[in-house]
């Protein structure tokens, strides 16, 4: 049976001495962070965000004054997927991202008391962490083939707009799109949500959606998710690229999150995925980036770093990285500590897997330990990604059906061999992200 090693077997302690390492367990604050994590935890929802919804949504008798046009509107729940790192987590992260239950209320209320012809759904709802990059379907994208421009007053005075529209430039490039909002009688609460396709000549197409909002509260909140296939400018291969970028930030609270998610697919089965986060409660904050890569011959790269540090001065980080190619590879990582006074202590391990069954282990640590030895123990790593080319392309089939504008007789694809990007996701659509404060 195959077994993934690790340097750290040799020291069963390792693991007790770097969780009491962190400020949740060990430090003097621990009691008064354990207050305002419980205070927090009564009006945050799994996401780190407070969540108070406006409904403006009434039954078949409501009042609706619009003033043209009318549309459709899709709700769907982000559908969750994680990514799984070989390293535990370095300390218990202040946001979990269980399904919220004011979701599922939200949506058992609407499936029955959605009046029709209204306007759009509230979509007030912030994105969940640690989810990753949600395939189309789950996405909703339904874009009109008519220009739409309407707007309305709810019967308890919140307001929606919904508009559509195509636009049209050189070598057949087409986008439709479609963008809708709404915010309470007070303007204390609103959100916005755009969809979009993008397609030309050349074979680029592109899919894309983006999400804000804030509530009364003050807290905010912004989400943008792509999907794009093009030709790659240097092996002439279709590659799809896939992307999500997620951040909410209390109102209240020194406290909010950011995250972005990649993916890019080539059709030799060269693979690219990761993720870079960074996350603040209070006075703690906390980072976390990993990647892998596969070039499609069994070649494989996989890191992780994570790190974290207190206002106080404390801080402590893991990070590990392994290459392997044929059952020959390595693993080499290092944790460490630093505590406010400026002591601490560091740890470094690393694996040579020799491809013969056996595997050469070693490491040393600043409080005297170390250790060099060879054992018997298989090799395990994973040479090809668990999600791949033909996983993307069965999983995209909304973006393969993008069409640029009709082709006349005569006319010929103008291809661009300059070092220019394709068009970026915001073109024609006035959509810069915040930044996080």
């Amino acid at each position: 049976m195959a077994v993934s090693s690790s340097g750290f077997t040799t020291h069963p302690d390792f693991k007790r001495s770097r969780l009491s390492s962190s400020p949740f367990h060990d430090n003097n604050n621990g009691l008064e962070l354990r207050k305002k994590k419980r205070r927090l935890s009564l009006f945050l929802d799994g996401n780190g965000v407070r969540v108070n919804r406006i409904s403006s949504c009434c039954c078949s008798d409501s009042v609706v004054r619009r003033a043209s046009g009318s549309g459709n509107s899709i709700d769907k729940t982000e559908e969750k997927r994680s990514h799984r790192s070989r390293v535990q987590a370095i300390t218990a992260l202040p946001f979990p991202s269980p399904q919220s239950r004011f979701g599922t209320k939200q949506e058992k209320f609407y499936s029955r008391c959605t009046p029709r012809n209204s306007g759009p759904q509230s979509r007030d709802t912030p994105p969940k962490r640690d989810t990753g990059i949600a395939n189309e379907k789950d996405m909703g994208i339904d874009l009109l083939n008519e220009k739409v421009n309407e707007s309305g007053i709810n019967e308890d005075g919140s307001s929606w707009f919904r508009k559509s529209g195509e636009d049209l430039g050189e070598n057949g490039y087409r986008c439709r799109w479609k963008k809708m909002g709404g915010r309470s009688h007070d303007t204390s609460s609103q959100w916005e949500e755009t969809w979009w396709e993008k397609g030309d000549w050349t074979g680029y197409k592109e899919l894309g959606v983006e999400k804000s909002g804030r509530n009364a509260e003050g807290d905010t909140w912004w989400e943008t998710w792509q999907e794009m296939l093009h030709q790659d400018e240097w092996s002439n291969l279709a590659r799809i690229e896939r992307s999500a970028q997620k951040q909410a930030k209390l109102g209240t609270e020194n406290a909010g999150w950011y995250e972005k998610w990649w993916e890019k697919y080539d059709a030799k089965g060269w693979t690219e995925k990761g993720a870079n986060k960074y996350g603040r409660l209070n006075e703690q904050s906390w980072w976390e980036k990993w990647g892998e890569h596969y070039d499609g011959r069994g070649s494989v790269t996989k890191w992780t770093d994570k790190w974290a540090e207190t206002e106080l001065g404390t801080k402590w980080g893991d990070k590990w990285e392994e290459k392997f190619f044929a059952g020959i590879g390595s693993r080499h990582g290092e944790t460490w500590h630093v505590s406010p006074s400026g002591g601490g202590w560091s740890r470094t391990w690393g694996e040579e897997h020799l491809g013969n069954g056996k595997v050469h282990k070693y490491g040393k640590g600043t409080t005297g330990e170390s250790w060099d030895i060879v054992v018997d123990e298989e090799t395990y790593y994973e040479a090809e990604p668990h999600y791949g080319w033909a996983d993307v392309v069965g999983d995209s089939s909304q973006l393969l059906s993008i069409e640029p504008q009709e082709r006349p007789p005569g006319v010929y694809t103008y291809l661009d061999f300059g070092s220019s990007p394709p068009p970026s996701a915001d073109d024609s659509l006035d959509l810069p992200p915040p930044p996080l404060q």
